[in-house]
């Protein structure tokens, strides 16, 4: 299994650092009690994605690279099909001559159903003698047995062509799930993203639903902040914010997504009379990166502009 190129924080790494950067950022500007506006620091987050290898096998050919940007539908892994081509060959073969044996059963079908009407027509010529005592009951009883046997082999012939009917179906649907699998095996990015991490090298296998590599979205980022009890009821869902980054002169729009309902007590979780003030709020600014200027994991100051806020 591929050892990433790509050091990036654990969850868990991200949410110390993030508490401890925010819980910074309250003791040096007053935990926002300046004047229109709060100061928070937190770590950029892109939504990440495990693109899965929904068909196992051998990894025959890996065309992207941890760091590079990928487009939706661009292909990433192919995973080795010869199995599932030959596969697909057997049931090509099976539906040709699948398809002969259909043909046989219909033309024994509409001879049978010839045979069966012809035997009728006699039947019924024969009982209009018979009723006109033209003919005798030997002679109608023995047609009424011919078109007994008739109809008997016309129904059989009919079975026969419905059970290859539904032969047909099963095969069909077998080759629908090959060729599933065979478009499976051409992993395909689901969206515009950055290749995180890539888990497999060429010639490893790979188990069905494994994820093969890991995908984040870039073009916006999520940074989340702490905010004390005292704050919360100063932040609205929507709230404009503006996230800023050292070394780069723009400032960057963003917005409250979510704010978290409960309370996180850090950095201890027991609540007493002296760590009380540790309780803290998760709250979570989307901020858009159209021109991939923000990195995934990079520290950022986000101002919440307190006199936009919706009400």
């Amino acid at each position: 299994m591929r050892t990433s190129k790509a050091v990036l924080l654990a969850p868990s790494v991200l949410f110390t650092l993030s508490v401890l950067l925010a819980l910074s950022a309250c003791t040096l500007s007053g935990c926002g009690r300046d004047s229109g506006s709060s100061v928070y620091t937190g770590v950029l987050e892109g939504k990440s994605v495990q693109v899965p290898a929904l068909t196992g096998g051998e990894v025959v050919s890996l065309l992207v690279d941890t760091g590079q940007e990928v487009s939706e539908g661009d292909t990433l892994v192919l995973i080795d099909a010869s199995e599932l081509r030959l596969q697909r060959e057997q049931l090509s073969a099976g539906l040709e001559e699948l398809e002969v044996q259909r043909e046989i059963a219909r033309t024994g079908l509409e001879q049978r159903k010839t045979d069966f009407d012809y035997v009728r027509e006699r039947e019924a010529r024969v009982r209009e003698l018979f009723e006109k005592q033209a003919a005798p009951q030997q002679s109608l009883d023995d047609l009424r047995n011919e078109a007994e046997r008739a109809r008997s082999a016309y129904e059989i012939a009919r079975q026969q062509v419905r059970s290859l009917d539904a032969r047909r179906r099963q095969l069909d649907a077998q080759v629908g799930t090959v060729d599933k699998k065979l478009g499976d095996a051409v992993i395909t990015s689901p969206m515009d993203a950055m290749v995180s991490t890539v888990y497999y090298e060429v010639g490893e296998a790979v188990g069905p639903m494994q994820p093969v590599l890991e995908l984040i979205r870039m073009d916006e980022l999520e940074v989340k902040i702490y905010v004390s009890e005292t704050m919360l009821p100063r932040i609205r869902q929507g709230q404009e914010a503006t996230v800023r980054v050292d070394g780069v002169d723009e400032e960057f729009p963003g917005r409250v997504e979510w704010i978290s309902p409960k309370a996180e007590f850090t950095p201890k979780n027991i609540l007493t009379p002296e760590t009380r003030t540790s309780l803290v709020y998760a709250v979570e600014v989307a901020v858009s990166n159209p021109d991939r200027v923000l990195k995934h994991g990079m520290p950022v100051d986000v101002v919440l502009n307190e006199r936009n806020r919706n009400n």
